[in-house]
């Protein structure tokens, strides 16, 4: 005879249920609450009028942001709709519902407030003994925007069609005019075409003119590199005493290209290559990680597809939270992130710079890894310093750390926590959200730390 457990869904609570018996004692959503209740949300609190109806706490709300981040849930439609069919949610919510409207004008309005929070908490990790700053590994990687690469307009093509609808415009005008006299297709309204094509050369002049924008700013740099190149070319022919071989750099030019662009869904993504090959409308996001820890402790989104101009806003970063989290000794960075200048900017800041020159080779013989370290240059510059570093046994096994800090990092973001695209537009707001992602990874790994 089968024995079965009894099915009884009708049975009321004979006690009220408490939603501290809902998860068990080690759970990431109790640690996420734990954490937040240690963070000063006063600055967000004292935000709220505390007139009209009763407002939810903004640690509920930032709870539940995090939470989902973290989980791969960040629609604040799924996010709603999780407080009633998760249990980890309902905890996290007190067994409340926040509508969609409010987690995401909560997430709209804050967001500037997550990069505070975002220290506070790596605060919490060092307390714990968690976060150590000694070697610290940057990289970036490409993260779409929320465009399509397909609402891209060119100067090219931004041309021509401007020039069709002036064409047209004149044509509707000329049809206007004659309308007694011409015959109309039937269910046309003229006013209502021009009305739309008036629109549409708004739209396309305000394109062009980002586009101008950009390529006044792109020519400012050009042109200073373009002049740099000049002097060097200059000082190597004096040093030689003859001329030089080569043609000399071609100036910039200010004017736009036929290819440049600008997204008509957000101006602030640019066309990047993305892992894979290809193209797509996407930001570089970056981000420093604590070697051991695997803790981001600074972050950043930026416009250039390039990491090259990164190392010195980073330095920045790390140099403003020396004072709490301690100072970095070494960085760690691909050869992507090389440049004499970037060396010297580490030098500096009194951070050691472990930069890769070049691509490194693969399958390397057991006789070029157990090679015995080449003889210290004499008066070395920078970047002959740091060569030599990097050609020690020592320095090639702390370089070793790179790949397997960062690179695992943005892995996990990626591909576990499913975070693949910014769902929010511009840069100031796709900045903020990168600061709630790598906060949700770094509430993540804590909890994994605390594990182990």
């Amino acid at each position: 005879m089968s024995n079965f457990r009894q099915v009884d869904r009708e049975t009321g609570f004979l006690l009220p249920p408490s939603v501290d018996e809902w998860l068990p004692e080690r759970h990431l959503a109790r640690f996420v609450v734990e954490v937040i209740d240690q963070l000063d949300l006063s600055r967000t609190v004292k935000a709220y009028r505390g007139a009209g109806s009763a407002s939810y706490h903004p640690s509920v709300l930032l709870g539940l942001l995090v939470y989902g981040y973290a989980t791969g849930v960040f629609s604040s439609r799924k996010l709603e709709r999780a407080t009633y069919d998760s249990v980890a949610f309902r905890f996290i919510a007190a067994n409340d519902h926040p509508d969609h409207d409010t987690i995401a004008a909560f997430r709209r309005r804050f967001l500037g407030d997550i990069e505070r929070l975002f220290t506070e908490v790596l605060v919490l990790a060092r307390e714990a003994g968690m976060l150590k700053l000694g070697t610290v590994a940057l990289d970036g990687t490409k993260v779409h925007a929320n465009a399509s690469r397909h609402s891209a307009l060119s100067w090219e093509h931004a041309s021509r069609i401007e020039a069709q609808l002036k064409t047209e415009v004149k044509e509707l005008m000329a049809l206007a005019e004659a309308a007694d006299k011409a015959d109309v297709p039937d269910g046309m309204s003229v006013p209502e075409e021009l009305a739309l094509r008036e629109k549409r050369l708004r739209r396309i002049a305000e394109a062009k003119a980002t586009i101008e924008a950009r390529a006044r700013e792109r020519f400012g740099r050009e042109q200073a590199e373009h002049e740099a190149k000049l002097k060097a070319r200059e000082e190597k022919a004096k040093k030689r005493g003859r001329k030089p071989g080569g043609k000399p750099p071609l100036p910039p030019t200010a004017d736009p290209g036929p290819k440049d662009q600008v997204n008509l869904t957000d101006a602030d993504s640019r066309i990047m290559p993305v892992a894979g090959g290809g193209f797509d409308q996407a930001y570089n996001a970056q981000a420093a990680v604590a070697a051991g820890s695997m803790l981001v402790v600074c972050n950043d989104v930026v416009q250039a597809a390039n990491d090259k101009q990164q190392i010195a806003p980073m330095l920045d970063k790390l140099a403003a939270v020396a004072a709490t989290l301690g100072s970095a000794e070494t960085l760690l960075a691909d050869s992507g992130y090389f440049s004499q200048a970037n060396v010297a900017a580490c030098v500096e800041a009194g951070i050691t710079p472990m930069i890769a020159p070049g691509r490194e080779h693969h399958n390397r013989s057991w006789k070029e890894r157990f090679a015995a370290a080449p003889p210290a240059p004499q008066n070395p510059t920078p970047v002959e310093a740091m060569q030599h570093r990097l050609a020690t046994p020592e320095g090639r096994k702390v370089y070793a750390l790179r790949k397997q800090t960062p690179e695992p990092v943005f892995g996990i973001i990626k591909s576990v926590m499913g975070f693949r695209q910014f769902h929010l537009r511009g840069l100031e707001n796709v900045k903020g959200e990168w600061n709630l992602v790598t906060m949700a990874w770094n509430m993540k790994r804590m909890f994994a730390l605390c594990r182990a």
